[in-house]
């Protein structure tokens, strides 16, 4: 499970860089029988990591650098950290590569989409012309995603999902190997998963470990037993 290195992390009397991530990912992964492996940015062998893991969650966090899909950045597009981006995108081409499952959360399904040669809209209400995605810094956004029946994702929640989002970068396209599975109502993708249906490799633009449901988390250790 990746996570960010924050240079100004606070806790107790420290103050100091840490490995950082919601501790709500790691009950999400413990509530679906899994155990979670916290995987900072790291300069190490991405196949080294892999051959003891039997899956990876991207998780949430911040903006990718658009020099990562061949794009100029756009003024909005803030807090990028090119270690993270370079170390992640190498674990999961290697996941990919070892046929391990992946399940990437909101700039983890972008990732997803960018290691399948897709691209990213760099500031989204520029497209859809609202907010809604992300309605302030801090607060989730809560909305319907409507999912298509006969994917992965739609075998796992239905044909309609209500999900906290806090995205301002959305998925253009969606990259060679992948399908758009999941969209909201202004028409923006919300999800991803493999055109392979043997493959389990499935991007949501929500944060699932939000709420209750952890259906997804509970396919992700599924898939990591076979």
């Amino acid at each position: 499970m990746t996570t960010a290195i924050e240079q100004d992390a606070r806790w107790r009397v420290w103050n100091e860089p840490a490995a950082l991530l919601s501790a709500r990912y790691l009950d999400a992964i413990a509530c679906a029988g899994g155990r979670a492996v916290l995987l900072p940015p790291d300069e190490g062998s991405a196949e080294e990591t892999l051959a003891v893991l039997d899956g990876l969650v991207v998780s949430g966090g911040s903006d990718i650098s658009p020099s990562m899909y061949g794009s100029r950045p756009h003024p909005k597009t803030t807090g990028v950290r090119p270690e993270r981006d370079h170390s992640e995108l190498a674990l999961v081409e290697t996941a990919l590569k070892l046929s391990r499952p992946v399940l990437g959360i909101c700039r983890g399904a972008q990732l997803i989409s960018v290691a399948h040669g897709g691209a990213l809209h760099q500031h989204l209400s520029d497209v859809v012309g609202h907010d809604r995605h992300r309605p302030a810094l801090g607060r989730y956004g809560y909305h319907d995603v409507r999912i298509h029946q006969g994917s992965r994702l739609g075998h796992l929640l239905g044909d309609k999902s209500r999900v906290a989002s806090y995205h301002h970068q959305g998925i253009a396209a969606v990259g060679v190997g992948l399908e758009a599975v999941a969209w909201s109502d202004d028409g923006s993708i919300e999800a991803v998963e493999s055109s392979d249906p043997g493959r389990f490799v499935l991007g949501v633009l929500w944060h699932p470990e939000r709420d209750d449901d952890g259906r997804l988390f509970a396919a992700l250790t599924e898939a990591a037993k076979g």
